[in-house]
């Protein structure tokens, strides 16, 4: 059984949560990301993600050992993340942290999204009732950070958004 994987089939929370259940294990803390019908302010229609599977179930690997390394008492972590055509409600991404107690479980769910945004080469395109954009997970670029590659989290949305232009962004 996986814990990090990339898949184009439907996640199940439940499925994720059970690749973690050991008798030691007192409690299982979980992200779930889904699918949000509206970003900007513009309306969604669906999400659609691709993602480079070998290197990212590689980086994904690498976050569950930055977060053993980060916080001793975490048994095991499972990142499961979708790809494909997405609608509105539907699972993205489960991450699942399991301790002994519950606390660093949190802090570890938290830090694993993001760095999943950060490091793993997942790519997404937002698909508006008027037009589309590619995304990367670490940043919402304006049209000016766009040109000049300074991109942060912080960044609103490109201009283009509200017209419907198709814009991508790397």
């Amino acid at each position: 059984m996986k814990l990090f994987e990339v898949t184009a089939e439907p996640v199940s929370v439940d499925e994720v949560m059970g690749r973690l259940v050991h008798p030691s294990v007192g409690g299982i803390a979980t992200f779930v990301g889904v699918v949000r019908g509206e970003s900007g302010g513009c309306p969604t229609d669906h999400l659609e993600y691709e993602a480079y599977p070998e290197m990212a179930e590689r980086e994904l690997r690498r976050i569950g050992d930055e977060i053993r390394e980060r916080w001793p008492s975490i048994r095991d972590v499972a990142i499961v993340h979708r790809t494909g055509r997405l609608e509105i409600g539907e699972t993205i991404v489960v991450i699942a942290v399991s301790s002994a107690h519950r606390e660093e479980t949190f802090e570890a769910t938290h830090y694993a999204i993001d760095r999943l945004k950060e490091i793993v080469p997942i790519w997404k395109k937002e698909v508006y009732v008027e037009g589309q954009e590619w995304k990367s997970e670490a940043s919402r670029p304006s049209s000016d950070t766009a040109l000049t590659g300074n991109l942060t989290p912080d960044d609103p949305p490109a201009e283009s958004d509200a017209r419907g232009t198709e814009e991508i962004v790397s």
